[in-house]
């Protein structure tokens, strides 16, 4: 297989990095969101190799991200370990599935769900902390969980797409600690879906590891200015870049006339 390092300079790559590293770290997101697009229109990667490479390259950003957010207080491990649960069993569904699914699918689910966080984003979202964990609110934990992980395996993304605005809509967690949280989850479920990647073959490791070392420092940079910087500033920009890249990769998939 012909890497992206051999057609590309590796300073390229390792910018991809940077910007997810800094996407993880300001918004608890793992930075899939921007690897996936920047690794299928700058790299003219495989979508399938893309999601795959893109999960394996979140772990280390995930993992700085995780410090900063810990380091300020800001991860509710309870809630944490309920979403892992279900999280891990749905990145094992996730990583079956993206070999089922036509590669044309795959980038329109993607592409969506970006609309979906854009969308998400725009709409102001306020919680003053959560209440205790019910056995109910256990088992919901659960289930956003799977979805996580589905997501997770499936579209190469972290999940806290999901599991931020879940987390602030229906348990009143607070913003900045449902973003810390996000990213607790996103390292178990991000080495589960590598794991069976890695096992079929869907992965590019070296791009994966430059990807994903290259975007700790600003993974770090990126939760210290998510502890400190204005939330509805912070929404905008991320909607409008996501918009831009989801944009994009559909004009790039109504072009091509392949499977």
């Amino acid at each position: 297989m012909t890497t992206a390092t051999n057609r590309y300079s590796i300073a390229r790559v390792v910018a991809i990095g940077v910007g997810a590293g800094l996407l993880s770290g300001m918004f608890g997101v793992g930075g899939g969101i921007l690897v996936v697009p920047a690794l299928v229109l700058m790299l003219r990667f495989d979508q399938r190799l893309a999601n795959g490479t893109s999960l394996g390259a979140v772990l280390p950003i995930s993992v700085a991200s995780l410090v900063t957010y810990w380091s300020h207080e800001n991860v509710d491990w309870s809630m944490a370990l309920w979403l892992v649960i279900g999280a891990l069993a749905g990145a094992v569904l996730g990583t079956k599935w993206i070999h089922i699914l036509p590669r044309k699918v795959l980038g329109y689910l993607f592409a969506a769900m970006l609309i979906a966080t854009a969308i998400r984003l725009f709409i102001p979202m306020t919680a003053d902390g959560r209440d205790p964990i019910t056995a109910v609110a256990a088992i919901a934990l659960v289930f956003i969980g799977l979805a996580t992980g589905t997501l997770a395996g499936l579209l190469g993304i972290g999940g806290g797409v999901v599991m931020v605005p879940a987390m602030v809509v229906f348990f009143s967690e607070l913003n900045v600690v449902a973003k810390g949280t996000s990213v607790a989850v996103i390292i178990p479920t991000s080495i589960m879906g590598t794991w069976r990647n890695w096992k079929a073959d869907n992965i590019d490791l070296k791009v994966a590891a430059i990807v994903g070392f290259g975007g700790i420092p600003s993974a770090v940079a990126g939760g210290v200015i998510a502890d400190h910087m204005s939330e509805d500033l912070s929404n905008i920009l991320f909607a409008t870049l996501v918009l831009v890249v989801a944009a994009r990769m559909i004009f790039d998939l109504r072009r091509d006339t392949s499977n």
